[in-house]
């Protein structure tokens, strides 16, 4: 029979310690899968909201539904059951489908896109559109509407036009960086810069248009979702899922960037060529949606910050978790949009304006700390 070491020796205390580690070892583990599930739960109710809000958005309209009957429509036509081409089915698939799953795909563009600039910049008030490029889109826009101007003919003019336009201000920071080390405030300023700029020029051409095309820039200007369609969506899908796999993986720089330039290059981060990096991708998946939505507002601003509060600023988590929330946002504010003077829709921006403002002043007052 063992005997247990005697009180005091040098045994007892080694045993003592082992038992005392392997207890703190199990709570650390235990808290840390608990950490991990409150961040998973978070995202999957933001994903199951997206599913609910899309099925609630699908019922509304001249046409009514059912809330069943929308995704049985979608689980027919998406498992080839040979449902007939009915009045509904047409309603659901080529006419409500197409502006929802815009509604996601850029909701969710716009809100990673702005949770990675704010981590670029390290400034809560930065969001995709920070370095000027809604600014140098709508110019473009402007161009083909007034003008008549444009690479391409009708809508893909503008599309093309707000584009290349809106890549532009991110060309100027990238050709200002062979001069100054791209540090957020000189980005932040060469954006403000380079928007001044171009609203005075769209400004310039609304003055002398007609008032069609005013109307058409403006509507343009602030955001909609009504020229979504089946054949667009694909283009912007494809820029979403590759803009967001390459910031998740910068998600690790990121959150080291956080910590101030200094900080990072001590640890072997090349903070100038991620920065850059980072940005030129955030101008590509802001462009694409832009080009084919117009400039719809604070979702990259809000979504963050709303985010934040429930999981903190680790990238890994806050990047998918507000590109979630973003599409939901977004997607409500669409129903909204849709409901609020029925039958005339109202753009998605205004909405979102509308939410966004009072919501971001809100998490104003109630910050009580630096985040970065």
């Amino acid at each position: 029979m063992t005997s247990s070491p005697a009180p005091g020796t040098r045994s007892s205390r080694i045993s003592m310690f082992s038992a005392f580690k392997g207890r703190n070892e199990v709570s650390i583990k235990g808290q840390y899968r608990s950490y991990l599930f409150r961040k998973f739960l978070f995202m999957m109710g933001c994903g199951i909201l997206v599913v609910i809000i899309s099925g609630i958005s699908a019922t509304l309209g001249s046409y009514d539904l059912d809330f069943l009957d929308v995704y049985q429509v979608i689980f027919n036509h998406i498992l080839n059951w040979g449902e007939p081409e009915t009045v509904k089915v047409f309603v659901v698939w080529q006419l409500r489908l197409p502006r929802i799953i815009m509604g996601i795909v850029a909701g969710f563009g716009l809100a990673i896109a702005g949770a990675a600039m704010q981590g670029i910049m390290k400034n809560p008030l930065a969001d995709p559109y920070t370095t000027g490029i809604s600014a140098g889109a709508g110019f473009g826009a402007a161009i083909a509407i007034i003008l008549g101007l444009g690479l391409g003919a009708g809508e893909y003019a503008i599309i093309i036009n707000a584009f290349l336009f809106s890549l532009i201000p991110t060309f100027i920071i990238i050709g200002l960086t062979r001069f100054r080390k791209p540090t957020p405030s000189m980005m932040v300023l060469a954006g403000i810069a380079t928007m001044y700029i171009f609203t005075a020029m769209t400004s310039l051409f609304m003055i002398s248009a007609d008032p069609n095309s005013v109307q058409a820039v403006y509507i343009w200007t602030v955001g909609t979702l009504d020229k979504a369609s089946w054949s667009s969506i694909p283009i912007v899908f494809a820029v979403m899922v590759l803009g967001s796999l390459f910031l998740q993986g910068m998600a690790k720089n990121l959150n080291v960037m956080g910590m101030g330039d200094a900080g990072a290059k001590s640890l072997g981060v090349n903070v100038e060529r991620s920065r850059v990096l980072i940005l030129v991708v955030i101008s590509l998946m802001t462009a694409a949606i832009v080009s084919f939505t117009g400039v719809i507002g604070f979702i990259g601003l809000v979504s963050p910050h709303v985010v934040r509060i429930f999981l903190g600023s680790d990238n890994k988590f806050l990047l998918p978790a507000s590109g979630l929330f973003g599409a939901a946002l977004l997607l409500g504010a669409d129903a909204v949009a849709r409901t609020i003077i029925a039958p005339t829709i109202l753009p998605v921006g205004i909405i979102t304006a509308f939410i966004g403002g009072p919501l971001f002043l809100y998490l104003i007052m109630q910050r009580k700390k630096e985040v970065w």
